[in-house]
C-alpha cells in the first residue's frame, strides 16, 4: 500500500490524535479536509476525549522511568492511541464518511530543547504508531517535531503551521494562546512566513502539580480555578516562580517538564510553605501563570504583531480564575475562547495534528522557521503503512 490514493483526493477525513503533555489523556478529533496549503479547508466533524486510567497517568509521569518501562509504556500508549482511532472511525461512519489516514502526536516522554549555547537537543515521543497502523489498516503519519529539530528547529510545529491553516485572517494578526501543559503563544498575521509560535513557560503542568503535591495525590487538579479564587497570593513564593532564565529567553524557544515539571519546579519552593493553605498556593501558581503569559505578551508578543484577537484553546480554558487574570492584563484586546468560534478548546491540538498529517502526506513543507528557528522549510512527520 502506498498513499497515492490518498493524496490524489480532493476532500480527505483524517483522524487526528494527541496524547497530551498533560497526561489527561488522548484527545480525538475527526477533521474534513478540503485541499492543501494557503487553500485547506478544514472542518472539525467530531471530537473526543479518552481519559487515561490513574495507572498509566502516573507511569506516565514518573520521573524514574527506566528503559523497560519506557519500551512497554510505549505500546501501551500505542494501543491506547489506536483504540482512540477506532472509536473515531466509527464516527466517521456515522457521518457516512470513510478515514482516509490517522496523524498522532504520542506523549513526550523528554523534551530537552536546543539553546543557543548549545547544539544539544533532542526529543523521545512514546505512543507507537505501528500499532495504530495495524489495528485501523490506514496510514499513519507521526513524530512530526524530529524533522524540525534536524532542521536546527525547536520543534513547536504543531502550533505554527497548523494555527495559521485554522485562525489566520486576510485583515488582521491575531493570536492562538494555547493553556495545555504549557502555556503556548501564537502569532499568526495574514503572511504564512510571518508567523511566529513560542512556549511562555508553565500552565496546567504549574497549577496541576501544585495541586497534586499538596495534597499527596489526592487531588490531581484545581477544577475551573474554584480554590484559586478563594485564596491569596503569597506574594514572595510568586516572585520566586516568575524569577526563571527561561522567561527572558527571546524566541524562538520552547520548554518542557524536565525544565518546569512539579519535582524539579515546585516541590522545593512548596516545601518551604508547609504552613500556608491549599488555597493560597494555588491562587499563586495560577497567578504565576498569569504574569508569565501576561509578560510574554508584552515583551515578545506586542512589540513584533499587535493582534486584534487573542483566541484560547487548551484545557485550561476551563480555569475560570486563570482566563479572568489573563483578560484583565489584555483589556485593549478581544479575548475569546475558540469555542465561541465553534470550536472545543480541547479539539484543537488533535485537528492540528490532522492538518500536519495531510500536509506531509501531500509533501508540503509544513514547519515555520519564523516560529520554530529552524533553517529552512520541511516535511515533517513518519509515515507508518498499516
Amino acid at each position: 500500500m502506498d498513499v497515492s490514493g490518498v493524496r490524489g483526493k480532493s476532500v480527505r477525513f483524517a483522524i487526528g490524535l494527541t496524547a497530551g503533555e498533560s497526561a489527561v489523556g488522548i484527545d480525538a478529533a475527526l477533521a474534513r479536509l478540503k485541499g492543501s496549503g494557503p487553500t485547506l479547508h478544514v472542518k472539525l466533524v467530531d471530537y473526543a476525549h479518552f481519559p487515561y486510567t490513574s495507572g498509566l497517568r502516573t507511569r506516565l509521569l514518573s520521573v524514574s522511568k527506566d528503559a523497560r518501562d519506557m519500551a512497554l509504556l510505549h505500546f501501551e500508549l500505542g494501543e491506547a492511541l489506536a483504540s482512540a482511532g477506532e472509536a473515531m472511525r466509527h464516527a466517521a461512519g456515522r457521518e457516512f464518511a470513510e478515514a482516509d489516514f490517522v496523524a498522532l502526536q504520542g506523549f513526550p516522554a523528554a523534551r530537552i530543547p536546543r539553546r543557543s549555547q548549545s547544539r544539544a537537543a533532542g526529543i523521545l515521543e512514546i505512543g507507537e504508531p505501528a500499532l495504530v497502523a495495524e489495528r485501523l489498516g490506514l496510514p499513519v503519519m507521526s513524530e512530526f517535531c524530529y524533522r524540525d529539530v534536524a532542521a536546527g528547529g525547536q520543534g513547536n510545529v504543531l502550533s505554527a503551521y497548523p494555527s495559521w491553516a485554522l485562525f489566520n485572517r486576510a485583515d488582521r494578526t491575531v493570536a492562538r494562546l494555547h493553556l495545555g501543559a504549557l502555556a503556548r503563544f501564537t502569532l499568526i498575521p495574514p503572511a504564512l512566513e510571518q508567523v511566529t509560535s513560542f512556549d511562555v513557560g508553565p500552565c496546567n503542568m504549574l497549577i496541576d502539580g501544585a495541586a497534586q503535591l499538596v495534597t499527596s495525590g489526592n487531588r490531581q487538579m484545581d477544577e475551573k480555578g474554584k480554590a484559586a479564587a478563594s485564596g491569596v497570593v503569597i506574594e514572595n513564593l510568586l516572585d520566586q516562580l516568575l524569577d526563571q532564565q527561561y522567561f527572558s529567553r527571546v524566541p524562538p524557544k520552547t520548554t518542557s517538564r524536565e525544565e518546569f515539571g512539579p519535582e524539579v519546579y515546585l516541590r522545593e519552593a512548596i516545601a518551604d510553605r508547609q504552613g500556608a493553605s491549599l488555597e493560597d498556593l494555588l491562587a499563586t501558581a495560577t497567578t504565576a501563570v498569569a504574569f508569565s503569559i501576561l509578560r510574554a505578551y508584552t515583551r515578545f508578543a506586542k512589540p513584533v504583531h499587535r493582534p486584534s484577537r487573542i483566541i484560547l484553546t487548551g484545557g485550561g480554558t476551563d480555569n475560570r480564575k486563570l482566563v479572568e487574570l489573563i483578560r484583565e492584563g489584555m483589556p485593549e484586546a478581544v479575548v475569546r475562547k475558540s469555542g465561541e468560534y465553534g470550536l472545543d478548546a480541547a479539539a484543537v491540538d488533535p485537528l492540528c495534528a490532522a492538518i500536519m498529517g495531510g500536509e506531509a502526506i501531500d509533501g508540503k513543507a509544513n514547519n515555520i522557521p519564523t516560529a520554530t528557528g529552524a533553517r529552512r522549510p520541511v516535511v515533517c512527520g513518519k509515515l507508518t503503512l498499516p
